[in-house]
Parts: structure tokens; sequence; C-alpha cells
């Protein structure tokens, strides 16, 4: 691959695809399972609780009372 290339871009590629690798090689530090534990059990505590209701619900489709003069 490297042969049709400039060299300078195929520096360019060995330097994202090194970045690209760092990434997934940082999940696998220590103390990374416990955060994506935690993350996992957020979302399945998440995904069985009813959605929260934010604030009163508007009627819809009811006219609003004009003020008496």
């Amino acid at each position: 691959m490297s042969d049709d290339l400039d060299p300078r871009e195929a520096e360019r590629v060995r330097r994202r695809d090194r970045e690209a690798a760092a990434e997934q090689r940082a999940l696998m530090k220590p103390g990374m399972g416990k955060v994506f534990k935690q993350i996992q059990d957020t979302q399945a505590k998440a995904a069985k609780e009813p959605p929260k209701r934010r604030g009163r619900a508007k009627p819809v489709g009811k006219p609003r009372r004009e003020p008496r003069p």
C-alpha cells in the first residue's frame, strides 16, 4: 500500500492508523472494565424505569378560555 503513496501521505496513513489503535488500547487499560460495567448498569436501569415526565402536560385540542372583561 505504501509503494504507490507519496511518503507524506504514507506517514499520514500510519499516524491515522496508530491513533485509531490507541483509542482501542485505551479501553483495555486497567479500571476501564469497571467504567464499562457502570455504563451498562446505568443503561439497564434506565431501560427498566418508565420515562420521567417533565413539567405539566398541556391539554391538546382544548381551546383556552378567554378572560372575562
